[in-house]
């Protein structure tokens, strides 16, 4: 029995005329290399190689049957109105009036191939968190039109490929055409296609699922899904890649791209980037860097051993323990930080010395005129400046914090370490 989540839409069933079920759904696998005859069973022109449908809202219609005869014979084009009917044995459609082959298929712009561009390509699934493979398409035929609904990524479509449909061996599983579209390689003329989730779609998928994503996906394909990624999410699925994946995605780059790529990246992300590009795609996006920057980002690939001061940011907040959980909970709101740089709230004295910490979800949950300094855990564990990155590999190891704050000798806070900058191996693919 077919499945379907329920939070998918319906595909469009056109209601019995007279008591009688004027509808079917067919799955391409059933309709690949079936007969297809101008009239009778016995006048066969030849066999579905593809099926071609338009692109349209909400689902793509047919235009037509692609006969693939090979061995140096033309193809023929059967356009979907002269389909008569589809039985179990053939499919019949209606002979030319002067009796001739049906013209060679000449691709149209908004034109897709099931086959071609569809069988066996992978896509994001609506969920966003695995890569699937398209393993059959689900159609709808009638009254005389064909529309592309589903596409099914179950096992069993993968059987049904084989001539093994009569086996079910679990519920298929589809996913709705609403929830797919073809995504072309636009920005490099070509009409290849591969399978994601729409352009919108794909800048709410979380960007280490991407990441993975990206690293199944062929070349073209990887850099059209990447393309359509706005310059912050782009930054992000590039920090989070595997590092084949990171230099494929900059090879492919051009200069204002790649600067508007890079400038949403802090210094010690740039620095595990570039550990891994070519010594000539470094020097080149060196250039793209603001000097201050560059000269910064210089100074921690030359450095022989990494230290707090050099990898941390200053991107984090700090108040004093009066204030209010209303009036800091307002200015996070209103500052438009990324949620990540967000873990803690840090309490400093008026000389801003380091005097306890307080996790966000405890303020979050707490009444808007408690004061900070009551939510706080003091002191606070922190490190040092000079500490080197083995020491703070083994403080984040002990205490489980996302993010540690540095301090100097006199414990004034000068920013903030990210877990997430220290697990990447920083110094090991540096200076190995």
């Amino acid at each position: 029995m077919n499945s379907q989540p329920d939070n998918q839409p319906k595909p469009p069933v056109p209601p019995p005329s007279d008591g009688t079920q004027d509808f079917q759904f067919y799955f391409f696998s059933e309709l690949y290399k079936r007969p297809v005859c101008a009239g009778k069973v016995k006048d066969r022109i030849g066999r579905v190689t593809d099926l071609v449908f338009k692109m349209a809202e909400p689902y793509p219609d047919a235009v037509g049957i692609l006969l693939d005869h090979g061995w140096g014979t033309p193809n023929e084009f059967v356009p979907w109105e002269k389909v008569v009917k589809i039985e179990d044995d053939a499919i019949f459609v209606a002979r030319r009036e002067d009796s001739t082959p049906y013209p060679p298929f000449v691709d149209q712009p908004g034109w897709i191939m099931v086959n071609e561009h569809l069988m066996g390509q992978t896509i994001l699934d609506i969920d966003g968190r695995r890569t699937e493979v398209v393993n059959d398409v689900h159609l709808l035929e009638s009254k005389g039109r064909m529309v592309l609904v589903h596409v099914d990524i179950s096992f069993n479509g993968f059987m049904r490929k084989w001539g093994l449909g009569r086996l079910t061996w679990i519920n298929d599983q589809f996913i709705s055409w609403r929830y797919v579209q073809p995504l072309s390689v636009e920005d490099k003329g070509t009409d290849t296609v591969s399978l994601s989730i729409t352009r919108k779609r794909i800048k709410n998928l979380p960007s280490e699922d991407l990441a993975d994503a990206l690293e199944e996906l062929k070349g073209d394909e990887q850099e059209a899904v990447f393309s359509a990624l706005d310059s912050d999410k782009a930054a992000e699925v590039l920090i989070e890649a595997e590092p084949r994946a990171q230099r494929q995605l900059i090879a492919n780059l051009r200069k204002e791209r790649a600067s508007t790529i890079l400038s949403q990246m802090s210094v010690p992300q740039l620095a595990v980037l570039f550990s891994v590009l070519p010594h000539e795609d470094v020097t080149g996006l060196m250039e793209l860097l603001p000097k201050a920057q560059a000269k910064k980002l210089q100074t921690l690939i030359s450095q022989r051993e990494v230290t707090a001061q050099t990898l941390m940011s200053t991107d984090y907040v700090a108040v004093l323990k009066e204030a209010k959980v209303a009036e800091v909970l307002k200015d996070i709101r209103t500052s438009k930080r990324e949620p990540y740089t967000i873990s803690y709230v840090y309490v400093v004295t008026n000389e801003n010395v380091l005097a306890g910490v307080s996790d966000l979800r405890d303020i979050v949950l707490a009444p808007d005129d408690t004061s900070i300094g009551d939510l706080s855990v003091s002191p606070a564990v922190s490190a040092q400046a000079d500490d080197a990155r083995e020491d703070l590999t083994a403080m984040f190891a002990k205490y489980h914090f996302r993010i540690i704050p540095v301090v100097d000798a006199n414990d004034h806070i000068l920013g903030v370490v990210h877990h997430k900058d220290i697990v990447k191996g920083l110094a090991a693919r540096l200076f190995t």
